[in-house]
């Protein structure tokens, strides 16, 4: 059922149509006495969900007892976080989400309908696994909030991923991984009906269909001035909500462009882009404009690390991004990958392939990557002084630019809200 939908390609929501749109949901169902929100991370920050969640505070109030950052295998939100993205709700209302230990196992989808689904990518079954609190915490209402987005391992974030990747557990995030990377990542971006998706799908309809679970979805993209707007905001329990939400983002965050692309730089907000596991998304999410033998320079001025995770982090160290013939080679000769498929599938996403070149160039701070371990992982280290005089993030606008010396490059400021394609790489 969808209780509230507002959004088109025109809409431009403020604060307070979030508010009212959200409010009259809520008041489009029975009454609640329990409520767990279970909005992103602070690697959503666009996606508006930290309002959402301080709003339903305001309309739950007491009744709102836990909020469950959906964290995946992210780094823990810090206090200064939290304030940022969550305004005044109260900080003991959070709950820290632990992958590897707080979570439950619910059933599985069985392994002959993921290997049907699959193509035969892979064949085993996939472990529906959420935090022990949203079956233990004896909730009426699980709002789980988020923004619609494209994404590389289930083809359109949020819905059912923010539960079963969210707050799911370590097999539940490896196996779900690994299935999108041995598919194919530029068979999914971009499109709902996926074979993750339906893997998601499947367990929300078959396994957890006792969990109450509302769905809060936003679409949030650039506008033509080069700002965040909100297109779009859906509620509702069901794939329907969903749906419609993808739709639109396929049409707000998706461009189409003219010609491979020969040089893309991105930009990496240093508030959100810690490491290669987020900051990647600048690979996956341009890999399609990219012509053969183009190049990819990344602009990553707080890059300290490869993997959030210490475990994970050891592993893209151990085998780098070197392609997907080589990664499921090292998979299948190597127990720690073969325990980490979640790893492995971050080493196919990373990859050009051999087709365009990567180039990182982290700030120059102590903590910084250096020059020796971005090489190591296989990527092509840059100055960051040196391409910034060139380069300028703050002069360049998002889309063509030509330089003065006549050299056309395409500018991104955000890849975590956008995809790019060009025609000969991408089916409607």
């Amino acid at each position: 059922m969808i209780y509230y939908e507002k959004g088109t390609t025109d809409t431009a929501l403020s604060a307070e149509d979030l508010k009212k749109g959200l409010f009259e949901a809520l008041e489009k169902m029975e009454p609640k006495q329990k409520v767990l929100a279970v909005p992103p991370d602070y690697t959503r920050l666009p996606s508006r969900a930290g309002e959402l969640t301080e709003f339903a505070w305001e309309y739950f109030a007491e009744r709102l007892t836990d909020i469950l950052p959906a964290l995946g295998t992210h780094t823990p939100m810090t206090e200064k976080q939290i304030s940022h993205m969550f305004g005044a709700t109260p900080k003991h209302l959070f709950r820290e989400h632990d992958w590897r230990n707080d979570v439950v196992t619910l059933g599985t989808v069985p392994a002959e309908f993921v290997k049907e689904v699959s193509g035969g990518a892979v064949n085993y079954d996939w472990p529906v696994q959420v935090n022990k609190l949203l079956v233990e915490g004896g909730f009426d209402l699980i709002l789980s909030i988020g923004q619609v987005v494209p994404h590389e391992v289930v083809g359109m974030a949020n819905y059912n991923k923010n539960i079963f990747v969210g707050t799911g557990g370590s097999e539940g995030i490896n196996k779900s991984h690994f299935i999108g990377a041995a598919y194919g990542m530029e068979k999914m971006m971009g499109r709902a009906d996926t074979p993750v998706r339906k893997i998601f799908n499947y367990a929300s309809e078959k396994v957890s269909a006792d969990l109450p679970i509302v769905y809060v979805q936003t679409v949030v993209g650039l506008n033509k001035q080069g700002r965040l707007q909100t297109y779009g905001l859906f509620v509702g329990d069901d794939y329907s909500v969903f749906d419609k939400a993808a739709k639109l983002s396929l049409l707000v965050n998706f461009e189409m462009v003219n010609k491979p692309l020969k040089k893309v730089v991105v930009w990496l907000d240093p508030t959100e882009f810690k490491s290669t596991w987020l900051g990647n998304k600048s690979v996956y999410r341009t890999r399609m404009a990219l012509a053969d033998d183009g190049e990819l320079i990344v602009l990553a001025p707080a890059l300290k690390e490869f993997g959030e995770d210490a475990q994970i982090d050891a592993l893209i160290r151990k085998y780098g991004y070197h392609g997907t013939p080589h990664t499921l080679k090292m998979v299948k000769e190597n127990e720690d990958l073969q325990k980490n498929l979640g790893a492995a599938a971050h080493l196919i996403h990373g990859s050009s392939e051999g087709r365009f070149s990567i180039t990182y160039c982290p700030g120059k701070e102590k903590e910084n990557l250096t020059r020796k371990e971005i090489e190591s992982v296989g990527f092509i280290y840059g100055d960051f002084d040196e391409i910034t005089a060139r380069y300028n993030p703050e002069t360049l606008k998002d889309g063509f630019n030509t330089l003065s010396d006549g050299e056309e490059i395409f500018y991104i400021s955000n890849p975590a809200i956008g995809l790019w394609a060009y025609k000969d790489r991408f089916e409607f």
